[in-house]
């Protein structure tokens, strides 16, 4: 790589190369960049630097290509993954347009100021919707929480700057139905208000007071209709003046909006769903003095929210994925998932015993739409059941994600299967997908029961303390334990909660397991897996989403 004179770099750069090339009136070159992306070892994260080595090659005299495709992953030692299961963030949530990508990257090249950015944004989300006003976040949570300090706060810096320290603040509370209390009102709830319940419109007048701030919807099926759906909440909260959140986050994005339609103040939604925007953005809609302060109380504003940063590049992305989306050929994109649900419908239907039905029309619920295909068939016949097809193909290469495994369903063939959904494919996905489902469904296999447990090595009845190790922290639960036989029941006392509890032993090895599951929705699921000896137990704890910790128990003197 040579200079602008035409004179070969020298292999280090210094200090003071990096001032010249900083304070240079053109600013920097695209070779310069690479220099210096090369000079600090970032040279495999920059496109088109494909000579960039890292300092144990370039020692070696040997180049490193730059990772592309599966090569970025693979290269860190994770496995890709083919999407037939839907807009999980836990996988990725869905795959950003070209024109989002593209849109990006352009952004990324020059500098705007951001408070002039989220004004054009505004307008043009506004253009695009409907809606009086737009903000684009960094996530529909992020919009639920800007949202809330909006409501809190009103954009007053004196305010915001105490925020999430309510204590003197003449709005603190927020109403939210039972029926949309679910796990994503911790957005919400971070702000620092207290939430107040109220299940019927009696209760909901009666909560409705001056502390007062907002309430929030959670868009759902069940709350279309009946007392407590929208335009019931909204016309009780209108008169009063209070603002009414609506968290559609997995929902297609209508126009007009049908949330604002049916009374809704504001309204959130996930750009890394069903929009195909950044991963990491969101966007609110609605009311447009309420949105601008939203945007007053979120990043790049100092305060609670700086957490919540969203970049120029998010915001244009954004927007351009709801251009799309909003201009796009909805009924030529569905079609396009048809053609992928039919594909893979034929594939296992080639198998003798295997059946595939197709949702080919959209149903009513707007979250997470896409066309399904449920492939069932007979347990015993393909020795294999559902959850096992599904292992295997998330196991085995190419990995794919399903939608999820059955037993069996009245009405429907065979006594087990799985489901697939086509909305997250990337073109060509279909052919391996559908491929790997008939060469799984078509293996000579024959089902295997589990072995009978062994008889109990012991007896675990009695009171055990539980000291288990987390990530960072360690805590002291207690188990009361009740055998029978190789059945095991009773009571796991936590940290704040008393959960039921039921196992098995084994010989030796202890299986138990609690649930509970949190008035906010927040399921806390506990599987102790461990051997016993004496009057000590100790394994692994398996905590679900919260990934896994360890533990020893020791029962009780007397136990």
């Amino acid at each position: 790589m040579d200079g602008r004179d035409g004179r070969p770099y020298p292999t280090l750069i210094t200090i003071d190369d990096m001032d010249d090339m900083m304070s240079s009136p053109g600013g920097w070159s695209r070779r310069q960049m690479f220099r210096a992306a090369k000079a600090l070892g970032f040279g495999a994260l920059v496109p088109g630097a494909a000579h960039a080595t890292q300092p144990a090659a370039r020692a070696a005299g040997a180049p490193v290509s730059t990772p592309t495709g599966r090569d970025l992953y693979t290269a860190l030692g994770v496995r890709p993954i083919i999407n037939a299961r839907g807009t999980l963030t836990i996988i990725g949530g869905s795959m950003e347009l070209p024109e989002v990508r593209a849109a990006k990257a352009a952004a990324n090249q020059l500098y705007v100021n951001l408070e002039e950015l989220m004004e054009a944004a505004g307008a043009r989300l506004s253009e695009l919707t409907g809606a009086e006003w737009g903000m684009v976040s960094s996530g529909c949570a992020a919009a639920m929480s800007h949202a809330t300090a909006a409501c809190v706060a009103g954009g007053n810096p004196d305010l915001h700057v105490r925020l999430p320290d309510l204590r003197g603040f003449r709005k603190s509370e927020v109403i939210i139905p039972g029926h949309s209390r679910n796990v994503y009102d911790a957005s919400v709830r971070a702000v620092g208000v207290t939430v107040v319940e109220a299940n019927t419109p009696e209760e909901l007048a009666l909560a409705i007071g001056p502390k007062t701030a907002m309430i929030y919807v959670f868009a759902n099926p069940r709350n279309e209709s009946g007392p407590m759906s929208l335009e019931a909440i909204a016309q009780v909260a209108k008169p009063h003046g209070v603002p009414v959140l609506v968290d559609a986050a997995a929902e297609i994005l209508t126009v007009p909006n049908i949330h604002l339609q049916r009374g809704a103040t504001l309204v959130a939604y996930s750009g890394g769903k069903i929009l195909r925007g950044p991963q990491s953005a969101g966007v609110l809609l609605g009311r447009k003095d309420l949105i601008k302060a939203a945007w007053i109380h979120s990043a790049p504003h100092h305060g609670y929210a700086r957490a919540m940063k969203i970049g120029r590049e998010e915001v244009v992305g954004m927007l351009v994925a709801i251009e799309r989306w909003v201009k796009g050929d909805r009924a030529a994109e569905w079609a396009a998932w048809v053609r992928q649900a039919e594909v893979i419908a034929a594939a296992a239907e080639r198998v003798p015993g295997v059946t595939a039905v197709l949702a080919r029309e959209p149903w009513e619920d707007r979250s997470n739409r896409s066309p399904r295909v449920t492939i069932r068939w007979t347990a015993a016949q393909i020795g294999l059941t559902g959850q096992q097809a599904a292992d295997i193909l998330y196991d085995e290469e190419p990995r794919i994600a399903i939608g999820g495994a059955s037993g069996g369903r009245e009405n429907v063939p065979g006594d087990t299967g799985i489901a697939l959904t086509t909305s997250m494919l990337a073109p060509g996905d279909e052919q391996i997908v559908a491929e790997r489902v008939r060469t799984v469904l078509s293996a000579k296999r024959t089902l295997t029961e589990p072995p009978p447990p062994a008889a109990p090595a012991g007896d675990v009845t009695g009171q055990w303390q539980v000291e288990i190790t987390f990530a960072a922290t360690r805590a002291t639960h207690v188990l009361q334990l009740r055998q029978q036989g190789a059945k095991v029941e009773g009571a796991h006392q936590g940290d704040f909660l008393t959960r039921d509890l039921s196992g098995t032993v084994s010989g030796s090895r202890v299986t138990l397991t609690s649930r509970v599951t949190e008035r906010t929705g927040d399921a806390l699921n506990y599987r102790f897996t461990g051997e016993l000896s004496g009057d000590t137990l100790s394994g692994t704890l398996d905590l679900g989403e919260y990934r896994s910790a360890t533990w020893t128990a020791r029962r009780a003197t007397g136990g």
